[in-house]
């Protein structure tokens, strides 16, 4: 994502629901995975929240005290306004986390870290933004060590509306260190049902759409630091 905003992030604005519904069996993976359990005393933040469905999601799972959801996608966060229901969700057409400076206790990201322009800075805004002791996750499998990132970088570029950044997991993981965060990483390892359909021009093959999710996907553990 870039400082300006838009209306949709694809081009197409059809496509929107239609990559929420594709995403819901994965983030309900993301949220199986991560080692935290009870939300209920925490307030989270989704970075790049699109329309809100993960954190709909994270609630009914997870339920937790407050969500908080930022995206440049002026309409996507319109809809995710309208679409909150009795949830304990506010949502913001925003990237500066500036004004939310240690208010959240865990983070999420999912598919967005590598549009961003400026890592440096998210880094830091987002160490900012969580309290001590704060935990950011964040997944994507865009990444150029994932052998069908060439062409994926033409696609996405193609039909999005937010700039596409080359960057290896290694660049990813020294931006979130150089911010103050501890840093680990394991691999996304999504191992359910992928559908026949997937094969397009993102998956040429099968087997191509089962390895992308299960072996190319990175899930990064970012900690920020206990005061001294």
């Amino acid at each position: 994502m870039s400082d300006r905003t838009y209306g949709t992030w694809y081009r197409d604005t059809s496509r929107e629901a239609a990559m929420e519904e594709g995403h819901r069996p994965l983030w309900r993976h993301f949220i199986d995975i991560v080692p935290e359990t009870d939300l209920s005393t925490r307030d989270v933040l989704d970075f790049g929240c699109n329309r809100g469905g993960f954190l709909r999601l994270l609630h009914a799972l997870k339920p937790f005290r407050h969500g908080l959801g930022v995206d440049i996608a002026e309409d996507s966060v319109a809809a995710a306004q309208a679409l909150k229901g009795l949830a304990p969700l506010d949502f913001a057409v925003a990237t500066d986390l500036s004004p939310w400076r240690d208010s959240f206790d865990i983070a999420f990201s999912y598919e967005v870290v590598y549009l961003l322009p400026d890592l440096a800075a998210h880094a830091a805004g987002m160490h900012a933004a969580l309290r001590p002791g704060g935990v950011y996750y964040a997944v994507t499998g865009c990444h150029t060590a994932m052998p069908l990132w060439p062409a994926w970088r033409e696609l996405i570029g193609g039909i999005t509306q937010a700039p596409v950044q080359d960057r290896s997991p290694e660049d990813y993981a020294a931006a979130f260190a150089g911010a103050g965060f501890d840093v680990s990483v394991r691999r996304f390892g999504y191992d359910g049902f992928v559908p026949a359909g997937k094969r397009s021009d993102y998956y040429p093959t099968l087997q191509d759409a089962l390895a992308y999710p299960a072996e190319h996907k990175l899930l990064f553990r970012m900690v920020r630091r206990e005061a001294a």
